[in-house]
């Protein structure tokens, strides 16, 4: 009983650790935003301020097409700095809209579940234990039968074909876990009208047009398939994203890649708050960082803070690396993403809905 005392006083001081003293620095930024706002008054809708769904579907579609567009101009550039400066704020966000909002924290079995699959991958199983982690999952899942059933069907019949792949598999998935993101914001909450589809439509033209080609001409003009200064260049990043990693094909798969990883982090870091906040209405940036302290506890952000400072230094001396780097710390990611998109088709939104969201 006394240790299980100590242990619940730890517990306690570690969810007492206050969040970073960002305040300062948030207010500026939220000074410079008043100001934008005022410029841009006269040439916005105010409808884009109070009906979130507009706002959503332009915001959406405006970065996704300034994505497509650097994506086959410097896609190596994008590559490399797209990790350093995004990866962490997006693996936050991963941890707080599939775990903490939906409350899966408070639910140990599936913590378990999740966590057999992402150790199955770190051990060597890549997707397969992913995919381990997902079937648990819905072996634990708030739903019926039935759909159990159909779910674990699925997940089997993925778990036969990446066994017969073997590395294909993990590189698909490499590609795949960019669209997950965009599955699970549209499966996030019911809608009103159906303009969410428009940035997901930008964002399939988008794919077929680069699978054609269409980065070609951009490439060429910009010389971006090469840039000494990250460490990287185009044959390094074919081998490790492209099934052949010479010719016109290995290419356009990196550029792909590239233009689908911006897309995952624009869903993460824009469209998910959107569409979860339960104000209709954009918050400040102070408000926002409360609100991500509230969800996820103080001490997340102090080691995400001390992580993001270990990579900007690390980046300094060698940014490929650092990218590098990155991605082998941050593979969990992926796995708990499959998962939780399980686990999401499983029990459906209004489960996963916190309280104010879905009120």
């Amino acid at each position: 009983m006394e240790g299980e005392g100590r242990f619940h006083r730890l517990v306690g001081s570690v969810a007492a650790i206050p969040a970073p003293p960002l305040d300062a620095p948030l207010a500026g930024l939220d000074h410079l935003r008043r100001l934008g706002l005022r410029l841009l008054g006269p040439f916005l809708s105010r409808s884009l301020l109070i009906d979130r769904e507009r706002r959503v579907a332009v915001l959406g579609s405006t970065l996704i097409i300034t994505a497509f567009f650097l994506a086959s101009s410097w896609p190596v550039v994008m590559l490399v700095v797209g990790p350093l400066v995004w990866g962490i704020p997006h693996v936050l966000a991963d941890v707080r809209y599939l775990v903490a909002r939906p409350g899966l924290h408070r639910r140990p079995l599936v913590l378990a579940a999740i966590g057999v699959g992402i150790l199955a991958a770190g051990l060597g199983f890549g997707v397969r234990g992913g995919l381990v982690g997902a079937a648990l999952a819905l072996c634990v899942a708030r739903t019926s039968w039935s759909r159990r059933l159909i779910g674990l069907s699925v997940v089997g019949a993925l778990f036969l074909l990446a066994q017969r792949a073997g590395w294909l598999a993990d590189l698909a998935f490499a590609h795949l876990h960019n669209l997950v993101a965009v599955v699970i914001w549209w499966a996030w909450r019911p809608r009103k009208t159906r303009l969410h589809l428009v940035p997901i439509a930008l964002f399939a033209a988008g794919t077929a047009a680069l699978l054609l080609g269409a980065a070609e001409p951009l490439l060429a003009w910009s010389g971006g398939a090469e840039a000494p200064w990250t460490g990287l260049g185009m044959r390094y990043l074919s081998w490790t994203l492209s099934p052949t990693p010479t010719g016109p094909l290995a290419v356009r798969i990196v550029v792909l890649y590239a233009f689908a990883q911006a897309t995952h982090y624009i869903v993460w870091l824009r469209l998910m708050p959107e569409d979860d906040r339960p104000s209709k209405t954009p918050r400040s940036y102070r408000q926002s960082f409360r609100a991500l302290a509230g969800d996820i506890g103080g001490w997340i952000l102090w080691l995400s803070a001390i992580g993001a400072l270990a990579l900007i230094v690390w980046a300094f001396f060698g940014p490929g690396a650092a990218r590098d780097g990155y991605l082998r710390l941050a593979f969990f990611h992926g796995h708990l993403e499959l998962a939780a998109g399980a686990l999401l088709w499983a029990e459906g939104r209004r489960a996963w809905s916190p309280p104010e969201a879905s009120a």
